[in-house]
């Protein structure tokens, strides 16, 4: 007969670090179905239990307790095990498993792949100098919107997603309406070099969503109001190319420049708040704890609609704020200095974290939509997880051959895509860190991918010029 497994006596937490009920004296081989039971019954969830996942520091219980974090610990079962629980998303997203589409029709590379707010549509920017939207019911073109003349290098939706805004590397941005496919009035001018990025304000601070900014190679950034089709203001204290723009969830502007620095703006009348320095290089991405929701507004999985402005503004001021959580908004930056920042730019201009480990430039960094990991991209041909909240290092996931350019996750944070310049995509699981899914079919370097934020699809485009549309 085997040995009875001692019992040992463990305190849940929450994420914040405060108690949960009582010391509970649990059987050393307890597992996630059975602390997600008692974890119910101790919060008083009632009829609909909420799925969790567990950890003890930073070892995530898989299998049970004695499995996971005794044995591979070697910790003694005489003290108190601080069990700390976190929410799941409620919603599962399946693994895309097959390509159903591959979408021609662009004649240069496709440069980057959009999903609008809702997941109901998808735009791609193109070397050819147009934009397409895309039909996502029967996966064919829906619209060619011309009027770019060179390269359209970034394309962003409205948080409302009526509107879609393209800059390209003839200087100029342009409004597009997808619902028709037609240009919004003309060109709207003033950069002096080609656009670099696009953001736009997020939709709780304004449901009309009349303002969107767009950052340059000239190293100027500029605010501007989509109805009256011209500047509120110009931000030009960049000292080179501005690489990357965030407009975060309480109204900062957050900007990233080839000057090695961030820079932190007040969006009403365009002054600096703060400089984020560290950075050795040229810093070439961000990314926002909350980007997920920021995207996503008042959209959600369930896909209910609302009969007022003012209650889907609440619906995306709730969101918000549950995703900010107590910790408030965090931003990574990502550089060609082969490291990450992890800042916590409302309340320190130090960082909170350096994130080292790639060996080569890190091309764009992402946090999962619950704020927990953040992947980034390197050219090392590695995607690297690490802790949202501490920045510390998690895993390399390893498997491309080539450099990865784009990383994105699922709506569920529980899969991870990355497209690489080896002309795949594949799909990982953060938690065990393995390989999920390998989708071969490109012919050429796979330079965007996105996630639709419902979750049901993933679209991919690249040198071959083809969009690809993934499903399970």
């Amino acid at each position: 007969m085997a040995d009875q497994l001692p019992n040992v006596i463990a305190q849940f937490q929450n994420a914040d670090g405060e108690n949960t009920g009582p010391p509970l004296s649990l059987p050393a081989d307890v597992t996630p179905g059975q602390l997600t039971l008692l974890i119910n019954q101790l919060l008083e969830s009632g009829e609909d239990p909420h799925p969790y996942s567990f950890y003890v520091q930073d070892a995530e219980i898989v299998h049970n307790l004695q499995h996971d974090v005794i044995q591979a610990t070697q910790r003694s079962t005489e003290e108190t095990f601080v069990i700390v629980y976190q929410p799941q998303a409620v919603f599962r997203v399946r693994p895309v498993t097959r390509c159903t589409s591959s979408m021609a029709g662009h004649t240069e590379a496709v440069l980057q792949v959009s999903f609008s707010p809702d997941g109901s549509s998808l735009a791609s920017a193109s070397g050819d100098t147009t934009v397409r939207i895309w039909d996502l019911n029967t996966e064919t073109p829906r619209f060619t919107c011309n009027g770019h003349t060179n390269w359209v290098l970034t394309i962003a939706w409205s948080p409302d997603g009526k509107l879609l805004a393209s800059g390209g590397m003839d200087n100029v941005v342009r409004l597009w309406d997808p619902q028709t496919g037609k240009p919004l009035g003309g060109p709207l001018k003033g950069h002096a070099k080609w656009i670099t990025a696009l953001a736009w304000e997020p939709f709780h601070l304004n449901p009309k969503c009349t303002r969107f900014a767009s950052s340059s190679k000239d190293g100027t950034v500029r605010v501007w109001d989509a109805v009256h089709r011209r500047v509120t203001f110009t931000i030009s204290q960049h000292t080179a190319a501005v690489t990357c723009i965030r407009w975060g969830g309480d109204g900062l502007l957050y900007t990233a420049s080839q000057d090695k620095t961030i820079k932190v703006w007040d969006t009403q009348q365009g002054k600096l708040v703060k400089t984020l320095v560290g950075h050795a290089h040229w810093v070439n991405t961000l990314a926002l704890s909350t980007d997920y929701v920021l995207r996503t507004g008042p959209f959600d999985h369930t896909g209910r609609p609302f009969d007022n402005l003012e209650e889907a503004q609440q619906a995306a001021l709730k969101r918000y704020q549950d995703a900010r959580g107590k910790h408030g908004e965090r931003l990574v930056s990502g550089s060609d200095d082969f490291t990450m920042y992890l800042w916590e730019p409302l309340k320190a201009k130090k960082p909170l974290a350096r994130l080292t480990g790639h060996q080569k430039l890190v091309n764009q960094v992402q946090f999962s939509p619950d704020g927990r990991w953040i992947a980034s991209a390197g050219f090392d041909n590695a995607v690297k997880l690490w802790d949202g909240l501490t920045g510390k290092f998690i895993a390399s996931l390893r498997g491309h051959v080539s450099a990865v350019y784009q990383v994105c996750w699922s709506s569920d944070s529980r899969m991870l895509i990355s497209s690489s310049k080896d002309s795949t995509c594949k799909i990982w699981d953060p938690r065990t860190h393995k390989l999920k899914m390998d989708l071969p079919g490109h012919a050429d370097e796979v330079f965007t991918v996105d996630w639709s934020p419902m979750g049901d699809r993933v679209a991919s485009g690249g040198k071959d010029r083809v969009l690809k549309v993934w499903r399970h």
